[in-house]
């Protein structure tokens, strides 16, 4: 007889668990239902998720997402004198009554200041940036392409316009929303200050290939000196960030000497003096890896010409003298 074992969906929930544990979250467990006014607030509320015979009037429909208990268990907390906490919640969602509508979800709240008061730093109350992270984490931690994902300014209705945003694999699959409740969505839960949530849409993540064998590959390590630029481009200011990295990362094997190209980050965003109306700086830093041999001063700046000729022909950039 085979042995017990969990399916898809509860390995995905059991990590999703022991991640957001790992981040300083406690579980809470709440019920799947939740009051009709709650789940219009949250995108719910359709005639076809209301109950037949609810126990009471305020368990009356299916929830459309995790987000209105986590509140509402907030709401509590704050009202026992509890100011700095953060409460998270793996389980179903429902957006219609056939079995394809329900769908596994991991949310999270944060309230009050982002960590412990410490004597080297003064406290910071949490903002859209901790809930942005709360979701690459636990996205990286189920094994998803976290660095694949790129962020939008269209969050739903109930987050705070402006502070909240979605995590999109592609153009249309929403892996997650992020950002600060709507103080009008935060007030009718009776939850004050500023409250980062987030939820990660487990089952629209990508599933891992399977790897025949439990051998790992060997370990790959090249003993050439990695070679660092900086590069800073001047840009429209509506231009997002993530476009610029995407430019860059795009010539990873494509520049001279076929090269790959890694640790591409964002450090400045300057807008002001210097750069023009309507112009931002955006300062990236990236590695050159080199794989057989060390590059030579010129392929150096062959690949940074090629960088620069990149930007300028897909994002408008021009480099910064």
């Amino acid at each position: 007889m085979a042995r017990p074992g969990l399916d898809r969906r509860q390995k995905r929930a059991r990590r999703a668990r022991r991640a957001l544990a790992a981040r300083g979250f406690n579980e809470c467990v709440t019920w799947s239902f939740l009051g009709t006014g709650a789940a219009r607030r949250f995108g719910g509320g359709a005639p076809e998720l209301r109950l037949a015979n609810p126990i009471s009037a305020a368990l009356s429909d299916m929830r459309p997402s995790l987000l209105p208990n986590l509140a509402a268990a907030a709401a509590r907390n704050m009202a026992r004198g509890r100011a700095d906490f953060a409460l998270f919640e793996v389980g179903p969602i429902y957006a219609g009554d056939t079995p394809e509508d329900q769908a596994t979800a991991a949310g999270g709240i944060r309230c009050g200041a982002s960590g412990p008061r410490h004597w080297l730093a003064a406290p910071r109350a949490v903002d859209a940036f901790d809930a942005k992270a709360d979701a690459l984490a636990l996205v990286a931690a189920r094994g998803g392409p976290a660095e694949r994902l790129r962020a939008a300014a269209d969050a739903p209705a109930w987050y705070h316009p402006g502070q909240s945003g979605v995590l999109r694999l592609g153009p249309r699959n929403v892996i997650a929303h992020f950002g600060l409740l709507h103080p009008r969505t935060a007030a009718a839960f009776d939850v004050s200050g500023p409250v980062a949530a987030f939820e990660v849409f487990l089952d629209r993540l990508p599933v891992a290939r399977a790897v025949g064998g439990t051998a790992r590959p060997a370990l790959s390590v090249s003993d050439l000196q990695v070679v660092r630029r900086d590069l800073a481009f001047v840009v429209a200011a509506d231009l997002p960030a993530a476009s610029l990295l995407d430019c860059v990362r795009g010539m990873s094997g494509k520049v001279p000497g076929k090269f790959a190209l890694s640790d591409v980050a964002l450090f400045d965003d300057y807008r002001g003096e210097g750069v023009g109306p309507s112009r931002k700086s955006l300062a990236v830093s990236f590695a050159i890896m080199p794989h057989d041999r060390t590059p030579t001063d010129e392929e150096i700046q062959a690949v940074v010409d090629a960088v620069v000729a990149r930007v300028a022909k897909a994002a408008g950039g021009e480099l910064r003298g």
